[in-house]
């Protein structure tokens, strides 16, 4: 097999083979156990943190505006991921999918770009937690941990990284591996818990909402789009800053995807799931959104706990702050369980495929879950919540997402002419108009982001490209042949 051939070569069956390689993945989750994990892994640091922040620091009230900016970018790849889950019900989301359609090295720069995705996103979100997790000891004991031990010894400053003096963020550890025992020991106990956090923070969440919106001041939304300051900051420049920033907030759907050797029946279930969870976390978002820039000025966000700072300042609501504080751990805490359960299935896939060591495709023979892989995965995720700060966490995953979401949406279109004749439960309607739009939304998303972050892309994109040529190239499942030994 030439070279360029090897790099393009599409993987063209896509069975469920569990059986050869051990004990399969256990199919336990229904239509709304899928939408539980999509909204469980949308919900948290979106609506809790990065909201503020997008407000107070680049789009003012027009911070909505972001948001449906980035739900429409969201929606077109949500009708792509639900396509292709329908032909491709395996666990490999869309590395799979790129793997079908645009060829093995861009499978891979897909599957190396959802280690951001999911791994960097659950770190992004775990330094979320802890904010919320100190002003709740704080305010329910009067504990008041060290600083050393609750933020991270790098900060991001004027496009550089420099030390703050801090140890590394201890609850944000902790956090990470209480959860990652959990996913280890199975799906069904981590679904469980998933859907009934999910139940909880989303009745938390409607609650803020109801209760706020008497208080909301419109004084506040006026100016609605700040004037321009230029550098990203306010005008119709920060609104599209704001909306690639609050896109992270949206990256948890297709994470439902990576569940789908453990649904019953994933041509019927993950369609729903894809689609009701993106629907309903939108307005979930719109709503909370809302309700923060009416409540006070919105330069006042951009802090560690923005739902908290917006109604500290009406003493009417003070009896929302435990409410609030115990929804953002629990909502918090289901994002990051998701982000556990999704990234070492990819890692699974991979390996089955040849492009990572047979170790990774490993199946707990009792638990029936990737067990090496969750323990490398949220190994990973503690060490990066320890040391690294929420915007640059949350600015790389939006990349990679973004990244994933091109390929999928391009993906889509390329199989409607190499294989029109495919059978597909679900189809995207009007898919040249959509499909487009889709890759052209995430790409416009991709340009709004600084040249650092590009930097650290090109640093991570070169590292898995040393990975792919070291190890994958050579022992793809497509480069052997029929019934021949794997590589050494």
């Amino acid at each position: 097999m030439s070279v360029l051939h090897q790099l393009f070569a599409r993987k063209t069956s896509f069975r469920d083979d569990d059986d050869t390689h051990g004990p399969g993945l256990r199919r336990t989750l229904g239509p709304w156990g899928i939408t539980a994990l999509g909204i469980g892994a949308v919900i948290g640091t979106g609506i809790f943190v990065v909201t503020g922040t997008a407000a107070a620091e680049h789009a003012g009230p027009a911070v909505l505006i972001s948001f449906i900016l980035a739900a429409i970018c969201s929606g077109f790849s949500a009708l792509c991921y639900a396509e292709f889950a329908t032909l491709i019900p395996i666990s490999g989301s869309s590395y799979s999918y790129a793997y079908a359609t645009l060829g093995e090295i861009v499978a891979w720069f897909i599957g190396w770009n959802m280690v951001l995705e999911y791994g960097i996103s659950a770190s992004a979100v775990a330094t979320s937690w802890t904010g919320y997790f100190s002003s709740m000891l704080h305010d329910f004991f009067g504990i008041q941990l060290p600083a050393a031990l609750t933020n991270a010894p790098l900060a991001f400053t004027d496009g550089h990284l420099v030390s703050t003096g801090a140890l590394f963020n201890l609850p944000a550890v902790a956090i990470v591996l209480a959860l990652t025992w959990l996913c280890y020991i199975g799906i069904r106990e981590s679904s469980g818990l998933n859907a009934f956090m999910v139940v909880l923070k989303v009745g938390l969440i409607l609650a803020i909402i109801v209760a706020g919106a008497r208080y909301v001041d419109t004084s506040h939304w006026h100016p609605f789009i700040p004037e321009s300051q230029g550098h990203d900051k306010y005008g119709w420049s920060g609104i599209f800053r704001g909306a690639a920033m609050v896109f992270f907030a949206y990256i948890g759907f297709e994470a439902t995807s990576t569940a789908a050797q453990e649904c019953k029946n994933p041509q019927r279930d993950l369609p729903f799931g894809i689609i009701v969870s993106l629907v309903l976390c939108t307005l979930l978002y719109l709503g909370m959104a809302a309700v923060m820039t009416g409540l006070v000025p919105y330069s006042v966000l951009d802090t560690a706990d923005p739902v908290i700072t917006a109604i500290r300042g009406h003493s009417e609501l003070n009896w929302l702050r435990p409410l609030v504080e115990v929804g953002a751990l629990i909502g918090l805490s289901s994002v990051i369980l998701v982000m556990i359960i999704a990234q070492p299935r990819i890692f699974m896939i991979m390996a089955r495929d040849g492009m990572l060591p047979k170790v990774f495709a490993k199946v707990h023979p009792r638990y029936r879950t990737p067990h090496i892989n969750t323990l490398i995965t949220g190994f990973g995720i503690a060490a990066l919540a320890a040391i690294f700060p929420l915007d640059l966490l949350a600015d790389l995953t939006s990349m990679g997402t973004l990244i994933a979401f091109t390929a999928v949406c391009a993906g889509v279109l390329i199989l409607r002419y190499t294989a029109p004749d495919l059978k597909r439960t679900f189809r995207v309607p009007w898919a040249h108009v959509m499909c487009s739009a889709g890759v052209l939304s995430c790409l416009f998303l991709l340009s709004q982001m600084n040249w650092f972050n590009w930097t650290l892309m090109g640093v991570w994109t070169m590292i898995g490209l040393a990975i792919y040529f070291g190890f994958g190239y050579r022992h793809s499942r497509l480069r052997r042949p029929v019934g021949a030994p794997e590589r050494p």
